[in-house]
């Protein structure tokens, strides 16, 4: 039985009677016990996977109704709250934290009779581009064990890929599912802002930060938005947008379509190969009738200053929370003064948050406030500006998702500024809150490249529906760990 299946082959087998969701559990922690060893894609496995599987099985066998998920394994990220299970943020300060709550996409999922099958390693409070900032570890890409498979939803999308589960949920603050989405070949949506819930998401900078789904195909990312998507009482910044079905009309086309090519995107500080794999990328497009036309966005080279200040700053207030004395890790007060026990707690940070609390800290205080927070919301509101605009003129906008092909771990750890730049492609859906998604396109040196796709707010019917037509023209390898 091959793991490789899409969430419509899972259920139609379900259905007919030909697989269990038992079986197929089974074989998915077979899966996991068998490559875990070499990428690290799970903090914490769920001990109790089978048994609900049987349970699952049972409903099915008795007639009653069962969930539209049929019990399928799906991954989530460590910084969304799952009820019993731990919940570290991959780091030592909530190392032994469990969760007493489900996130509402956690709780939609199980109502739909998923199966958690873990929680995915990531960079310390999401705070990173390469999942090496974990304090358990670094996630290995599938694709080659000595390269980074992006963050900082890494697990996520390394389990994806190595076939430990049929879908993820991860959380992306500045392309934090697009990114490794691309570097580990396969499809990962950042959906417009408010459009699913971030109860039970661990803050790190609210204003910018979305839940979405992370899948082998642009179909069963869309199956798993129609279960996580919609207006939650627990959120005020989610908003009601009916209850559009996002797998309906999927194989529509881009025939007529516009789409718009990012120039400042596509050029200087671009990989060839990723280059190249644009170029067939629009040539296809084009090929399928869709008319691609250069679109400048001169904001975006102001993006990734304006997005790690504002990002910074939000990271500094949500984090000042974590003191140990409320949760945390077990520590004695003993001997200490308030002061310096925070203070000793909170060296239990990664290099990469404290470095993120402290220009946060600096960016928000008197006489900088002005000088560096204001202008950088400034910056947000001219990429708002320029996308608005732009989408007047075109459907979607194009651009390749990294602009480098995945690098070897270690290889950029000790220059923060080089793995900042990193997300230049992807910064502006997030500091503008439309959506945006990364599609597996091409491989290079035996390493992943992914096309993204934006679109305006609210347009992710359209958005998945031209994802869908590119991923149909590849014919990708199967990974090969």
């Amino acid at each position: 039985m091959s793991l490789a299946i899409s969430i419509s082959q899972y259920i139609q087998k379900l259905r007919d009677g030909t697989l269990s969701s038992e079986e197929f559990v089974a074989k998915t922690l077979e899966r996991i016990n068998k490559v875990e060893k070499n990428i690290h894609a799970f903090i914490s496995i769920n001990e109790n996977a089978i048994e609900q599987a049987k349970q699952i099985d049972k409903k099915i066998k008795a007639k009653e109704k069962v969930g539209s998920c049929f019990g399928m394994p799906i991954s989530v990220k460590d910084n969304i709250c799952t009820k019993g299970m731990k919940t570290t943020c991959a780091s030592k300060m909530l190392e032994d934290f469990i969760a007493p709550y489900d996130a509402t996409v956690v709780s939609k999922l199980k109502s739909e009779d998923a199966i958690i099958i873990g929680k995915a390693n990531l960079d310390e409070f999401a705070m990173g581009s390469t999942t090496e900032y974990s304090c358990f570890g670094p996630s290995r890409n599938p694709w080659n064990t000595d390269y980074v498979p992006g963050g900082s939803s890494g697990g996520s999308g390394v389990s994806v890929s190595a076939l430990e589960c049929i879908a993820s949920l991860g959380s992306d603050t500045g392309g934090s599912v697009r990114s490794p989405a691309s570097f580990c070949s396969v499809v990962g949506l950042k959906p417009t802002y408010g459009l699913i819930s971030r109860f039970g998401l661990v803050s790190f900078a609210n204003s910018i930060e979305q839940i979405g789904p992370l899948a082998r195909t642009v179909e069963d990312v869309a199956f798993i938005l129609n279960i996580i998507a919609g207006r939650d009482s627990h959120d005020n910044t989610t908003i009601e947008n009916g209850t559009p079905d996002y797998t309906k009309d999927i194989d529509i086309g881009v025939s007529g379509k516009k789409i718009g090519i990012i120039s400042e995107m596509v050029g200087e500080g671009v990989d060839k190969d990723v280059q190249s794999a644009t170029k067939h990328a629009i040539s296809t497009f084009e090929k399928l009738g869709a008319q691609c036309i250069p679109i400048s966005l001169d904001s975006a080279q102001h993006s990734v200053a304006a997005y790690y200040t504002l990002a910074s700053a939000e990271a500094s207030s949500n984090l000042a929370r974590f003191d140990n004395i409320r949760y945390g890790f077990d520590f004695s007060v003993e001997g200490y003064e308030y002061n310096s026990y925070i203070s000793k707690v909170r060296s239990n940070f990664g290099p990469e948050v404290t470095r993120r609390m402290l220009l946060g800290t600096f960016v928000l205080s008197a006489g900088y406030y002005g000088k560096y927070y204001q202008k950088a919301q400034k910056v947000r509101s001219l990429i708002k500006s320029q996308l608005t605009e732009s989408f007047k003129k075109v459907d979607l906008l194009l651009a390749p998702t990294m602009p480098i092909l995945p690098f070897k771990i270690g290889e950029k750890i000790d220059d923060p500024l080089k793995i900042y730049l990193l997300d230049i492609n992807t910064i502006i859906a997030n500091l503008s809150g439309i959506p945006a998604i990364s599609v597996p396109f091409a491989i290079a040196n035996g390493l992943p490249i992914g096309i993204q796709l934006f679109a305006n707010s609210l347009q992710e019917r359209q958005l998945l529906q031209s994802a869908h037509a590119l991923q149909k023209t590849t014919n990708l390898p199967e990974v090969p760990i």
